[in-house]
């Protein structure tokens, strides 16, 4: 079996024993046959410290580099809504500072980091508070709190949470 790569003028093609069966165009898109089977091992990434992998994070030094597996900016007063997300379906409104997160794509397990804040207006200023904090972790939700003290909740008018695994 010979596997080839053939320039074109409008990309390339890769073709197996003078056949083509990909296609690539100029613009780096690739056209694969809707009857195309696959069986082997992909090579490539090995892990989290690959130099791949931390280049394509912008990354420099060995220390491994973990994603954020969801995240979620959301207006938390009046009838919450969802403002920007990752890997986040819906909200729920629990309460007064009391909220849901709902996972598109449930996590692996419990075991995940959860960072969040907020911000405020008082008096005409805008403030940024660290007081989100988790309640309950689930592996397709996550229920959170925030506000000033652990009784003192609050709904805010912007909150973002990111989870880490």
């Amino acid at each position: 079996m010979t596997i080839s790569i053939k320039p074109t003028a409008s990309g390339s093609t890769i073709e197996q024993d003078g056949s083509s069966i990909l296609s690539i165009d100029a613009s780096g898109n690739l056209t694969v046959p809707n009857n195309m089977t696959f069986s082997g091992t992909v090579t490539g990434v090995s892990s989290y410290s690959d130099s791949d992998a931390l280049s394509l994070f912008n990354a420099s030094g060995s220390a491994p580099v973990y994603a954020c597996r969801a995240w979620v900016n959301f207006n938390g007063t009046g009838t919450v809504s969802i403002l920007a997300s990752g890997n986040v379906s819906s909200l729920t409104d629990n309460g007064v500072g009391d909220y849901t997160i709902n996972f598109t794509t449930a996590m692996p397990d419990t075991n995940y980091v959860m960072t969040g804040n907020y911000d405020y207006v008082y008096n005409s200023t805008q403030y940024f508070d660290q007081q989100t904090v988790p309640r309950t972790f689930a592996t397709g939700s996550l229920r959170i709190n925030q506000g000033h003290a652990a009784t003192n909740y609050n709904d805010a008018e912007r909150i973002m949470v990111s989870i880490i695994r």
